[in-house]
């Protein structure tokens, strides 16, 4: 039987090369689109593996309008009414607040108001926080740290300054500045007149994605502060300040949607907060995401799908024109188990080397091909969200720039057991594909074959 499976092999060598390269096009298909998609796994555990286990509670904006400039006034007693659950591991608070540089300039754009400028023109934003590193500006990866060390909760009168801001006012790691309350802000209600000196303990590094209507919305003019500093130059503490959200991360072993749910029911006016699982709050990197693994997969069913059509239709063919060869083997009293069984050797010794070589071409061409799917996939999220952005009239700065990060890289490679998996998959569905090709004719005697005109 090998023998003369060799010999039809070879004999018909334009039959057995079509049949070669199907397979060695649909599985290097199949390959890279099972690498793209282990690809696109990893790069999301790195996006979101901070996050993915985490929730942030924030003011629901259809009841409560938060403060008078739309900051948010997460109270914080709620916020420690959350923390005191057995199920919270850690938590991130913000306060959002305004201050001005004591003898220092900022970064301006070239279309700035004259009429702002009299009230904001050494006007800088404050994001005061508990734990620098866990803030959603350097997870979102549009801060990153690039001198010094994060802000922890036992910092105070600490902060975090833009190296470009830092350049500009001849600062550095380690130097002492004030901070003056500005009384044009909207949110200072009070009408505090605090000074704060402050130190600066790290430099970060970013720059704004989109256009800025202001230039308080420049990363350049963005602080990361300690809590007491933030609050206190509306002349409030850590208590009585409110805050503009909290994130809360959750133990390991517990399931976060059963412990939002078990959250409900703490003591806190619901109306004017909703909770949100942390990874809503990247919707253009779940899409890309969700795009990669949508194009991976239809790659893999796609193309065991063509294939399986394809190779039943050259087999049925072929089979068909076989008719009279396999009448002869059954009047020679050869079996038709052993009939199929030369048809299954044929195809092993045709699929066989077609998967190796689809491995060497996939190996070569997954990256290439990764990159390409990756760009196609940004580009038309990217479109999705500026008609969103747009349609909501969303600003600029950092926090919008992480609402709208994707992914930029996957690193798409075929490792060994990928082929196994392709070999499994594909062969079953040539062995079905012999199946239907043969079964109608095996089902017949030598007689009706030798008799029956070809087709």
């Amino acid at each position: 039987m090998f023998k003369n499976a060799f010999k039809y092999v070879t004999r018909k060598s334009a039959k057995s090369m079509i049949l070669f390269l199907v397979v060695v096009i649909m599985s290097s298909l199949c390959l890279v689109g099972l690498s793209i998609k282990d690809a696109t796994n990893k790069a999301s555990n790195t996006s979101l593996g901070s996050i993915t286990n985490s929730f942030t509670m924030e003011i629901n904006r259809q009841v409560n309008f938060g403060t008078p400039r739309g900051a948010g006034n997460v109270k914080g007693k709620d916020i420690e009414k959350i923390c005191s659950s057995k199920d919270i591991d850690s938590y991130v608070k913000r306060i959002n607040s305004v201050a001005d540089l004591v003898d220092h300039d900022i970064i301006l754009t070239s279309n700035e108001n004259e009429e702002r400028l009299t009230k904001f023109k050494s006007t800088v934003m404050l994001t005061g926080v508990n734990e620098s590193k866990k803030e959603t500006k350097f997870v979102s990866g549009a801060y990153k740290l690039v001198e010094g060390k994060h802000l922890n909760s036992k910092d105070k009168h600490q902060i975090l300054m833009h190296k470009d801001l830092a350049a500009k006012n001849h600062l550095k790691v380690g130097d002492k500045l004030l901070l003056r309350s500005n009384i044009y802000d909207a949110d200072n209600e009070k009408g505090a007149d605090e000074t704060v000196e402050v130190t600066i303990k790290g430099l970060f590094d970013g720059h704004n994605q989109g256009g800025v209507a202001a230039a308080q919305e420049l990363y350049e003019n963005n602080l990361i502060t300690d809590l007491d500093t933030a609050a206190k130059v509306y002349g409030n503490t850590e208590k009585t300040a409110v805050y503009q959200d909290a994130t809360f991360f959750v133990k390991g072993n517990k399931d976060l949607d059963q412990v939002i749910k078990n959250l409900r029911k703490l003591d806190i006016n619901w109306n004017a907060y909703v909770l949100v699982k942390s990874t809503s709050n990247y919707p253009a990197l779940q899409k890309s995401i969700s795009g990669l693994y949508s194009v991976a997969n239809k790659m893999f069913i796609g193309s065991l799908i063509f294939a399986g059509i394809v190779v039943t239709l050259l087999l049925l063919m072929w089979m068909n024109a076989r008719r009279k060869e396999i009448a002869i083997l059954m009047a020679l009293g050869i079996s038709k188990t052993k009939i199929f069984i030369q048809f299954v050797l044929e195809l092993c010794m045709v699929t066989i080397p077609a998967y190796i070589f689809a491995y060497f071409i996939a190996s070569k061409t997954a990256s290439g091909l990764g990159t390409k799917v990756l760009n196609n996939v940004s580009a038309g999220v990217a479109k999705q969200i500026a008609k969103e952005s747009a349609s909501n009239q969303l600003g600029g700065g950092a926090e919008v720039d992480g609402f709208n990060k994707m992914l930029t890289h996957i690193d798409a490679h075929v490792e060994p057991k990928y082929i196994v998996y392709v070999i499994i998959f594909m062969s079953i569905v040539m062995l079905v594909a012999l199946v239907v090709a043969t079964t109608h004719l095996l089902n017949k005697n030598c007689k009706e074959l030798m008799n029956e005109e070809e087709v």
